[in-house]
């Protein structure tokens, strides 16, 4: 098997007051949190980072924070994927790219470019925005993952367009969103979103056994063979090790945790523990 460091598996941030009481130990400071999540997780998706700009000095305190090996994946600026014309987005892309994310360092994961679920698929337009995200900034090498909302991007043309410009695509497990597990870019990216309060890890243990099972295949190189398609055409299995990131995002999003770290253990990944302080 592979090292368990290429797959890694989180959460949606850090700060949700319902994890003071089943995640985070009794009467840990709100300051403490990201430093005893990032112990306890591999990887974090950062939504923040969507909603409002943030400082150079805030990621630098981040990465000051978590450990060298953990990754923080990044929602891009609203601003650049909410519009009617995506190719006018080079201003709004150039403001994230540039509003300090390279003071992660090796802790700077995927850059996730969310559409609103209205916004359709047009390819003259999606391939002018494709054309605008750079490949890296500072020195740091980015890699990008599209985040799409709509059915009509489930057809062959896009996955052809997202895979000329090496960007992955969101594997959405939901009934809300388009779920389609075609390969477009070298590494995988999961959104889990069916965690239910019904169970204490947020989903039954034979759902995690799959899950784990999953995650394992594409990190060797493979493709679970029971996910959604677009396409009949296997074009996922290269028998190259890859990343792999999975989220556990929406439904019960209190269980996320718990969920999370039930994962890693199927994947042996145990977190240390950590002292509250």
């Amino acid at each position: 098997m592979f090292p368990t460091t290429r797959m890694r598996v989180g959460v949606g941030g850090w700060t949700y007051e319902p994890w003071g009481s089943n995640f985070y130990p009794e009467g840990l400071a709100h300051s403490r949190e990201l430093h005893y999540a990032s112990r306890q997780l591999t990887a974090i998706e950062v939504n923040g980072t969507y909603y409002g700009t943030q400082k150079p000095a805030v990621f630098a305190k981040w990465r000051e924070e978590t450990p060298a090996d953990f990754v923080f994946s990044l929602k891009a600026s609203r601003h650049a994927t909410n519009r009617k014309v995506l190719a006018d987005a080079g201003e709004s892309i150039d403001k994230f790219v540039q509003s300090g994310i390279s003071e992660l360092g090796s802790r700077l994961g995927p850059i996730v470019w969310q559409f609103a679920p209205g916004k359709r698929f047009e390819p003259q337009d999606f391939e002018a925005f494709l054309a605008l995200l750079p490949k890296q900034v500072d020195g740091c090498p980015l890699r990008h993952v599209l985040d799409v909302r709509h059915a009509s991007f489930m057809t062959p043309e896009y996955l052809q367009l997202a895979r000329r410009y090496r960007a992955a695509t969101v594997f959405a497990d939901s009934d809300d969103y388009p779920s389609f597990a075609d390969l477009t870019g070298d590494f995988i990216y999961a959104r889990l979103m069916r965690s239910s309060a019904a169970w204490p890890s947020g989903y039954a243990p034979a759902a995690l056994d799959l899950w784990a099972a999953r995650l394992q295949t594409w990190a060797q190189g493979g493709e679970p063979a029971d996910l959604p398609h677009v396409s009949a055409t296997n074009q996922g299995v290269t028998g190259k090790p890859r990343d792999v990131f999975a989220f556990f995002i929406s439904g019960a999003k209190e269980r996320a945790p718990a969920a999370a770290q039930a994962l890693l253990q199927r994947l042996g990944v145990v977190a240390p523990k950590v002292v509250a302080c």
